[in-house]
């Protein structure tokens, strides 16, 4: 067993099936185990709870994102919001640069 790194070890195919209770204590203490093929990265085992850290980021991204679509959804259906659209989509260039130059001060 080749180690990487203080918790991540590089095992072949053929060593993991032959140390695999060992290699899943290692992964269950929070280790990494690497399982090679013709010396290629194939496979990793992790411990369960680093996999439900891993498989629940994703989802916490895609619910923050929604959460912001749905905020500004709400602005864009407020009293005033499509009247600003119209007038946005008609301004001159002259308009559109006031605009951004406002915008930008707002902003610091």
């Amino acid at each position: 067993m080749a180690t990487t790194d203080k918790d991540r070890a590089l095992v072949t195919a053929t060593e993991a099936k032959n140390k695999f209770g060992r290699l899943l204590e290692k992964a269950i203490q929070g280790g990494v185990i690497v399982i090679t093929k013709h010396d290629a990265p194939k496979a990793v085992l992790i411990s369960m709870d680093e996999y439900t850290a891993l498989a629940s980021a994703p989802e916490s991204r895609i619910n923050t994102l929604s959460a912001e679509f749905d905020s500004l959804l709400m602005r864009m259906q407020r009293p005033g919001a499509r009247n600003a659209m119209q007038a946005a989509f008609h301004a001159s260039p002259k308009q559109l640069g006031k605009a951004a130059v406002v915008a930008a001060r707002k902003r610091g």
